[in-house]
């Protein structure tokens, strides 16, 4: 959700005014495509499974689509192209054990590549939701701090 808001509001097809948006956090973001990843086909024990994530994703899209739709795969070959689009920064966090880490991955880095600001910051061992699985845990607690620094540099850019 947070990506598609990105984008609308960089295109300024959404008009926030009077705030003024200074970044984006996505946390272990959900993208999906036609072709399978490395990490989507490998075993996973965890609870979001290949077999929940197709399921997740044929009630969610439109009657006839594909996992290739835009709100699905953000570079789809129906996807806009991002390459002009001025986004604010943006940071990802991600669980290094999760079934959707190389479309995550590959997300990032295709922005970085198109000159965008982006990070991202991998916690590894962690499965996809480990924020809301977990929440009151370490590495919980060590992401929503990567989030806070992010917020204080934004407000100090403001007060510049």
């Amino acid at each position: 959700m947070a990506h598609h808001l990105a984008i609308r509001l960089a295109t300024g097809s959404v008009q926030p005014a009077p705030i003024r948006v200074r970044g984006f956090v996505l946390l272990a973001p959900y993208f999906g495509g036609v072709e399978r990843t490395k990490s989507e086909e490998g075993p996973c024990k965890a609870t979001l499974s290949l077999e929940i994530l197709d399921r997740f994703w044929r009630l969610s899209m439109p009657v006839g689509e594909t996992r290739d739709h835009p709100m699905v795969n953000p570079f789809g070959p129906n996807s806009p192209n991002l390459e002009k689009v001025a986004l604010d920064s943006i940071l990802v966090i991600l669980g290094g054990n999760e079934l959707l880490k190389d479309r995550v991955e590959s997300y990032w880095r295709k922005l970085k590549d198109l000159g965008k600001k982006i990070e991202c910051v991998e916690f590894e061992g962690e499965q996809h939701g480990f924020l809301t699985n977990d929440p009151y845990s370490e590495v919980s607690d060590e992401a929503l701090q990567k989030f806070d620094r992010k917020r204080e540099l934004y407000t100090d850019l403001k007060n510049t």
